[in-house]
C-alpha cells in the first residue's frame, strides 16, 4: 500500500478508534481487473446484505446475474489461473460495473443510517447458517473460512474489514494492472491526442493509454458515451488525424473545446501543430518541462487562445535561439 492510500486507511481507522484485524486465506496471485471487480462487490454485497441488513442481495435484484453473465454466485476466491481469465473472459464489464455502482450506493446508505450501537453488534449461529445456506461462499478452502472470519467480528470490525481495507488493498492492485495495460498500449501510438495534447507531457500520462488506444481514460473521454470524446468521434468521421487539421479549429464547441477557457490551452496546442507541425510542439513541451515546473498546461499557457498561442511561440523563438548558440 503506496503512502497515499496508507494515510487515507489510517485516518479512517483512527476515527474507528480500534485497531484492525486482518483475515486469512492466501489469496489470489492472478488475477484481472473483471475479476477483482466482480470480487470486491460480491463480498461488500454479501457482508452489508445477507450478514448485516439480513435482507436479499442486490445481486439477486433486478437481474444483475443474467446482465453480468456470470456464471457464478461467490465471491471467485475458488478461481484461479486459467479459471480466472475465462471468468474475466464471458463477464459483461459494464452491467458488471453497473452492479458494483448499485451495490456501492446501498452501502452508503447502510452506514449513513448506522448509530454508534450498532457498531458493536455480533452474529450468531443462525447468522452463519443463513450465510452458509446461500451459497455464495465457495465451500473449497480457499473461500470456505470467510464465512467465520466474518461472522466472528462485530459490525464495526467488517467495516474495517472488508469495507475498508479489503477495497483498498484491491483497488491498488487494480490501478497497477490498469497503468502496466496502459503503458504497454502506448508503445509505439502516436502520443498527441486528436484534440491536439500532448499526453506524453499530461499529469494523466501515467494511468491512461491515450485516446488512441483502448485504454482511453482521458478525463472527458470518461464523461462522454461510450467513453468516446466527442473530439475523438469528430475527427474519425471526419477522416482527420486530429482536430487540427480541421479549418473549423478556431471557433469549435465540441467536446473538450466546449468547456471554453478552461480548455482554451489545448485549443491554442492545436492551433500551434496546425502551423508548426507536432513535432515542434513536442519539441517546445520538452522544453517547457525542463524548465517549468507544471502539472496541466492552462498554468502555463492560460486561459486565453491568442496568449496561449503567443507563449508557445515565445518557447519556440528560445528553442531556435538555443539550437543557433549550439551550432556557433
Amino acid at each position: 500500500m503506496d503512502r497515499e492510500w496508507s494515510d487515507k486507511n489510517k485516518k479512517m481507522q483512527a476515527l474507528l478508534s480500534k485497531q484492525m484485524t486482518f483475515g486469512a486465506g492466501d489469496g489470489n496471485h492472478c488475477t484481472t481487473l473483471a475479476w477483482s471487480l466482480w470480487h470486491l462487490f460480491r463480498i461488500e454485497d454479501i457482508v452489508v446484505h445477507t450478514l448485516i441488513l439480513k435482507d436479499e442481495q442486490i445481486l439477486f435484484r433486478d437481474d444483475w446475474l443474467d446482465k453480468t453473465n456470470s456464471q457464478i454466485i461467490t465471491t471467485a476466491n475458488e478461481l484461479d489461473g486459467d479459471a480466472v481469465i475465462e471468468f474475466s473472459k464471458v463477464l459483461n464489464i459494464k452491467s458488471t460495473y453497473e452492479y458494483c455502482k448499485a451495490v456501492m450506493e446501498t452501502t452508503n446508505e447502510m452506514l449513513s443510517q448506522l448509530q454508534f450501537a450498532d457498531l458493536k453488534k455480533t452474529f450468531t449461529a443462525e447468522d452463519k447458517e443463513r450465510l452458509s445456506a446461500s451459497k455464495c461462499v465457495s465451500s473449497d478452502e480457499s473461500s470456505a473460512w470467510l464465512i467465520d472470519y466474518w461472522c466472528g467480528k462485530n459490525i464495526k470490525e467488517l467495516i474495517q474489514m472488508p469495507l475498508s481495507r479489503h477495497w483498498i488493498m484491491h483497488v491498488e492492485a487494480m490501478r497497477r494492472i490498469k497503468n502496466k495495460l496502459c503503458q504497454q498500449a502506448k508503445k509505439g501510438v502516436d502520443q498527441i491526442a486528436y484534440c491536439g495534447l500532448s499526453c506524453a507531457h499530461c499529469f494523466l500520462t501515467a494511468w491512461c493509454g491515450s485516446c488512441r488506444t483502448i485504454y482511453n481514460t482521458c478525463s472527458f473521454a470518461t464523461c462522454s458515451p461510450d467513453g468516446v470524446c466527442p473530439n475523438t468521434a469528430c475527427c474519425k468521421e471526419k477522416g482527420l488525424d486530429g482536430c487540427y487539421e480541421c479549418s473549423e479549429l478556431y471557433d469549435c464547441k465540441k467536446g473538450f473545446y466546449s468547456l471554453g477557457n478552461d480548455t482554451n490551452a489545448i485549443r491554442a496546442m492545436a492551433l500551434f501543430i496546425q502551423k508548426h507541425g507536432k513535432k515542434e510542439l513536442l519539441r517546445v513541451m520538452d522544453t517547457m518541462h525542463s524548465k517549468k515546473k507544471f502539472e496541466k498546461i492552462q498554468e502555463v499557457l492560460g486561459e486565453q487562445i491568442d496568449e496561449g498561442l503567443k507563449i508557445l511561440e515565445e518557447w519556440r523563438i528560445k528553442n531556435d535561439k538555443n539550437r543557433i548558440r549550439i551550432i556557433k
